[in-house]
């Protein structure tokens, strides 16, 4: 072949090295030259710098190995050897240009946003530098922009022809641009030397490449034609020239040319098919990434062992993936890249499942200023938040950061749209809970699914404490990766008496002697600390901070109080004006209330942390102990699996949980929280026992894990049943042998042997779904056998003789659709069906009673004479209401009074009531305090509860969406859903919408005239610190991010429907679908 021939070849060869990846959000730097030699390169050069050319260098190219490949894409065909391809080729050409429609040309090739460049339909060909390359003579330049051009694969023409014909409409393009607009294409060789322009083919691709033909011509009558050739005539001379080099000797058949055509067509498919999910030097990531973990981290490089674990050859692979390191190790920073990576590289959504809905809302404030910045959605799904079925974007991914109950209701759903395959990855925090009660059995059922149903989906577990990792690989499928690595080092001692010990494996009873507590102690103080504790604590405090461990509530107030009584006046001066100013603002988000325990302990720098704070003061006493402000908590257990709160030294006070010895995996979380990274050189953890547990402590230092088990068997075989009913709702599994194979497959599948030792897995499959068909939850419609079908009502003699195929019933849909408790489906179902009967509508308390919480009821002990009083203040409508619920006034009024009753009530129904007082009191004055005033009740306990109800509302609606005959319910419980999600007057709602955002805090930016989404979504963060009473910088921005996120989603919502409506339907009447689309 010629060299003009030659040419053409090397330049669709780098073509096709060059493609960008279909599933790529970020413009990759240009690719190099494409010159043969290096001598014509530099020559060419010297010419456009001496000529003062304004060509654009390419500075950020490609690495090499993606340029030094001469492979030919048509291998040893030549798709130029004949002349009748050419004559089609301007057979088309002319076509295109006698059509009159369109003689305008638009030159205008706006680049849009980094992330909303390619889709996975589109074929991206890009060209960059000049053109020149493609001379044969050294007096023929072409200069040409940065191109992007766009071919859709539906039913465009071009997508008939070799890429190399592509190549030549490609040209034509960037010619017509060249002369469209000089001033335009000087700016853009200044100014754009980092951007990548898109032009797309739309379907009605004849009328685009009139568009180009037209811009060609305005070419050839422009100043330039008198200095340079037509770059089209060019290439077809070239064409032509390299065909006349490659005369056959033997004649093709047309079959054999239809033969090369479509095989040149495959290997342009292959290529495009076949491309990198590398994006940029950081863990191929953009370097915008790692910049922005230095801005709002301070993460500027990463541990050895995070580097190791992100280079694995099963996480290059995509594999499956379990990792287990200490607390404070680092895990989470490995888990964001890796969704990151998803999100950016691959373009897939991400799932990420966390225990709690506060570290949920922890993790969506710190995401969502990545997903501002990088162009990704960040959702909320916890409690009542989050849309079922999710939105479906068409051009950003979304990061959905859910607790373990909504991340299952969220699969389900994507398995019910038929949208599982979106899921690029599911992250897995605090792995190890799969094995803790019904929330493991939840997260299990979860995983099980994605493992049956999605191929492609990838799932990262992670987690401190694990021990029997062996199961959770088989059943995970996964890689394991472990590291003892630690930031800080952590040292663990026992106390016992006034002695300290040291822990060390390598010692004979698991520990060596340290040291006397040196501390001087009054007779009263003995007998009132006799653990030692402000000994412990002064060491530390108030420069160092410390966490307590205590094994009660009740526990956490009277050591608080305690260490207060004897520490020293200095104390109170330590960050004095500080502590004022949290008191105030404690004040202010309880109107006006302080706990009297918190006003004496905080001036000392002191206070105590659990489930009976509401989450507002959480809030504050998290943040200014972050911050030093407060340097000693006391705590319960549920703060070292929750935020993350680290100390320099932790003191466990006893070695009990309430009244439950210590398990190992609760040991290593409390422990871990010893030492912050950056800035303790060493933690130290100090377990506080008696002689009496000695032997136990020792036990417990030096066994290890507590190994998981599978929670799907246990209460009655509950989590199965459930299971097994959504299975055959999404069609899953829909008869005895699918759900078996099913179950094999399941973490109880895998330890069978260990679980199961009455009764098989088969046995209880059988008799689980056995109680499903008793409950109408499904139903039995054939038998399917060797010989056929046979009648649902046929006589059977053995369960394993036959496969039964079920399907679910409305009621049966109903429950697993509200993921409503298979315990309480048909007694919701009861009380729904009365509710019609005689719903009373002239205020909530009847729908409250509807939505109030079951399993909070069975727990609840009412104070009759609250009661009483509660009862003669209802309304006679409300009182009726009562009634038709079936509590009477005189049954209440017995109670109060301490009289013998002979005739039986529910109890449940009763509590149940007493509880719908609660929640309806506290909805009317929206005031926790005075609520819990008024029912004796800690205001703790009152906010878990109307978290609960509002759980529940939600989970109810969903129920009564499945049965028309519940349509009344609808509109009601959307309603009542929103007023107990929040609770607070109507104004503040859009701004407790914003993830974070209290109720507290919503009043603050309310009074400060931030009164909408939109105004904190424009806020200025500086501005807001100034305004805003103990709002940090990092608190500010996070808020300010949040809302922008909110704001994206909704408007891209908007953005969808309106687009949507406008769509032409694809049924529409005389439209023929191309073949391409059929397929």
């Amino acid at each position: 072949m010629d060299e003009g021939g030659s040419r053409i070849r090397r330049r669709v060869c780098v073509r096709k090295r060059s493609r960008r990846s279909r599933g790529i959000l970020f413009a990759a730097p240009a690719v190099a030259e494409l010159v043969p030699r290096e001598e014509e390169e530099e020559e060419e050069e010297e010419e456009e710098m001496a000529a003062g050319s304004p060509r654009r260098k390419t500075g950020g190219a490609q690495p090499a190995e993606n340029n030094d490949s001469e492979e030919d894409m048509f291998g040893d065909y030549d798709s130029f050897a004949e002349n009748s391809f050419l004559a089609q080729v301007d057979d088309l050409e002319q076509k295109y240009m006698q059509l009159p429609e369109n003689r305008k040309h638009d030159t205008d090739f706006a680049t849009e946003n980094l992330c909303s460049e390619s889709s996975e339909q589109k074929l991206s060909i890009t060209t960059v530098g000049s053109f020149t390359e493609l001379k044969t003579d050294e007096h023929t330049k072409n200069q040409s922009g940065h191109e992007d051009v766009s071919v859709e694969r539906g039913a465009d023409l071009l997508y008939e022809f070799p890429s190399s014909q592509v190549l030549y409409f490609e040209n034509l393009q960037n010619s017509s641009n060249d002369s469209g607009n000089q001033s335009a294409k000087e700016r853009n060789w200044n100014t754009s030397s980092h951007k990548t322009t898109n032009e797309e083919l739309p379907h009605n691709s004849i009328e685009q490449f009139q568009q180009i033909d037209q811009a060609s011509s305005q070419v050839r009558t422009s100043s330039d034609v008198n200095r340079r050739k037509s770059l089209k005539d060019h290439l077809k001379r070239t064409m032509t020239g390299n065909a006349k080099a490659q005369t056959p000797i033997f004649s093709r058949t047309k079959q054999l040319k239809e033969t090369l055509l479509s095989e040149e067509i495959n290997v342009a498919k292959k290529t495009i098919e076949s491309s990198s999910d590398d994006l940029g030097p950081f863990y191929s990531l953009p370097s915008k990434v790692r910049d922005l973990y230095v801005q709002f981290k301070g993460i500027e490089k990463l541990y050895a062992w995070q580097h190791t674990c992100l280079t694995l050859n099963s996480v290059q692979e995509r594999k499956n993936l379990i990792y287990s390191l200490p607390t404070s190790g680092g895990k989470t920073l490995v888990a964001e890249i890796l969704m990151l990576q998803e999100l950016l590289c691959r373009h897939k959504d991400v799932l990420m499942i966390l225990p709690y809905v506060a570290i949920v809302q922890e993790k969506i404030s710190g995401l969502s200023s990545f997903g501002i910045e990088l162009g990704f959605f960040v959702e909320e799904y916890a409690g009542s938040k989050g849309k079922f079925p999710p939105i479906k974007r068409r051009e950003k991914k979304s990061l959905y950061i859910a607790t373990i109950e909504k991340g299952h209701s969220l699969v389900n759903s994507f398995i019910e749209t038929g949208r599982i395959s979106s899921l690029g990855l599911v992250v897995v925090d605090e792995l190890h809970m799969i094995g803790e009660g019904s929330r493991g059995a939840v997260l299990e059922m979860t995983l099980a699914k994605i493992l049956y149903t999605s191929k492609t989906t990838q799932i990262i577990g992670m987690s401190a404490t694990l021990n029997n990792v062996g199961d959770l690989q088989k059943f995970l499928q996964a890689e394991y990766y472990t590291d003892q690595f630690r930031p800080v080092e952590l040292k663990e001692y026992l106390k016992i008496n006034d002695a300290i010990y040291e822990v060390d494996s390598k010692a004979e009873n698991g520990i060596t002697f340290s040291r006397l507590l040196n501390y001087k102690y009054s007779d009263t103080l003995k007998k009132m600390d006799p653990d030692h504790l402000v000994a412990l604590v002064t060491e530390v405090i108030p420069t160092y901070s410390c966490l307590v461990f205590c094994p009660t509530k009740k526990n956490c107030e009277n050591v608080a109080e305690m260490i207060c009584k004897f520490l020293s006046k200095e104390y109170l001066k330590h960050r004095e004006k500080e502590k004022q100013e949290l008191i105030k603002n404690l004040k202010n988000i309880n109107s006006g209330n302080l706990c009297p325990i918190l006003k004496r302990t905080i001036p000392l720098g002191i206070a105590y942390h659990h489930s009976g704070l509401t989450s507002d003061e959480k809030k504050l006493l998290e943040e200014a102990y972050s911050t030093g402000v407060l340097c000693l908590l006391t705590c319960t257990s549920t703060l070292a699996a929750g935020v993350n709160l680290p100390a320099r030294r932790v003191i466990l006070r006893a070695p009990y949980v309430a009244k439950e010895f210590l398990k190992r995996n609760q040991y290593k979380q409390m422990i871990g929280r010893a030492g912050r990274a950056g800035i303790d050189s060493t933690g130290e953890s100090i377990l506080i026992l008696q002689e009496k547990d000695k032997q136990q402590v020792l036990e417990l230092i030096s066994k290890p894990l507590e190994n998981c088990y599978s929670h799907l068997i246990q209460e009655s075989s509950k989590g199965i049943q459930t299971l097994f009913l959504s299975l055959i709702g999404l069609k899953i599994a829909t008869n005895l042998g699918d759900i078996y194979r099913f179950m094999s497959g399941t973490f109880l599948g895998v330890q069978q042997n260990i679980l199961l030792k009455e009764r098989s897995l088969q046995e209880i499959t059988v008799e689980s779904l056995r109680y499903l068909t008793e409950k109408e939850l499904l139903q039995k419609d054939t038998i399917l056998t060797e010989n056929g079908l046979i009648q649902k009502d046929v006589i059977y003699k053995s369960e394993e003789e036959f496969q039964y195929s079920f399907h679910i019933t409305k009621l049966g849909k109903a429950s697993f659709k509200g993921t409503i408790d298979l315990a309480y489906c048909d007694i919701l179902y009861k009380d729904l069906k009365k509710g019609l009967e005689g719903l009373v509508l002239e205020s909530f308390l009847h729908l409250i009673y509807l939505t109030t919480p079951y399993d909070m009821a069975s727990q609840c002990d009412p104070d009759w004479m609250i009661y009483f009083r509660q009862f003669n203040q209802l309304s006679p409508a409300e009182q009726n209401a009562a009634n038709l619920i079936g509590v009477s006034e005189n049954y209440i009024g017995k109670k109060a009074s301490g009289q013998a009753i002979k005739k039986k009530v529910d109890k449940n129904i009763i509590n149940r009531l007493y509880l719908s007082f609660v929640l309806y009191t506290l909805l009317k004055e929206t005031n926790i305090w005075s609520v819990s005033e008024k029912f004796n009740m800690p205001r703790g306990y009152i906010q878990n509860l109307l978290t609960a109800a509002a759980t529940f509302s939600s989970c109810v609606l969903h129920f009564c969406e499945e049965l028309e005959e519940f349509w009344v319910y609808k509109a009601l419980l959307v309603e009542l859903t929103k007023k107990l999600t929040y609770c607070v007057k109507a104004e503040l709602i859009p701004l407790m919408e914003v993830t974070g955002v209290l109720e507290g805090r919503a009043k603050q930016l309310y009074n400060a005239g931030y009164k909408s989404l939109t105004h904190l979504a424009n806020a200025n963060p500086e501005v807001l610190i100034k305004t805003i009473d103990h709002l940090s910088r990092r608190q500010a921005k996070q808020i300010v991010s949040s809302a922008k996120m909110l704001l994206h989603e909704k408007a891209d919502a908007l953005q969808e429907e309106v687009e949507e409506l406008m769509r032409l339907p694809s049924d529409f009447p005389g439209i023929v679908a191309s073949p391409i689309e059929k397929a």
